[in-house]
């Protein structure tokens, strides 16, 4: 089994496991690898350099586990992102995946605790807002003409971008 740290055009770095390296490129070259953040399917992978477990072989002079520990962190420290100006990018605070994975965890919950109420989004806020409707956590979509108009009435809307990582779990 191969472990290979990817990252897609847009620089959101993730984890692909693939039975061999002809396993990656034979998904890559028939365009199924793709990212779960944006769905960008130009993926490339990111340098690693491979992990050796020699137990408690230790060399003479080293301090033993506190020295690889530092370097096990440094050598899995991602590298900083080139600044990119996408939706998703800016909405989750850079390219780390910590950050990724915060924003994907606030997305998912935001998901969980709201109705889609899809194309009626304009007019099922509406009726919440002037009392004809009990009030709720709905999303939806609607055009970004609706969406001002709804502000102008005081509706407080928010735009979500809805990404393929939150049709299903991660495995």
């Amino acid at each position: 089994m191969k472990v290979l740290n990817l990252q897609c055009s847009h620089q959101h770095s993730f984890e692909g496991w693939f039975a061999s390296e002809d396993d990656f490129q034979s998904q890559l070259a028939r365009g199924l690898i793709e990212c779960p953040l944006c769905a960008d399917k130009g993926i490339h992978k990111l340098p690693s350099a491979p992990r050796l477990n020699l137990g408690n072989h230790q060399n003479p002079g080293s301090t033993g586990k506190h020295e690889q520990k530092d370097l096990d962190r440094r050598s899995a420290a991602p590298a900083p992102a080139a600044p990119v100006t996408d939706t998703v990018m800016a909405a989750s605070g850079g390219s780390s995946p910590a950050a990724q994975a915060a924003f994907l965890a606030a997305l998912r919950q935001v998901v969980a605790n709201t109705e889609d109420v899809g194309e009626r989004f304009a007019e099922e806020a509406r009726r919440m807002h002037y009392g004809e409707l009990e009030a709720r956590g709905i999303r939806g979509q609607t055009t970004a003409r609706e969406a001002v108009e709804l502000l102008e009435e005081g509706i407080e809307v928010m735009p979500l971008p809805m990404l393929p990582a939150l049709k299903e779990t991660l495995q």
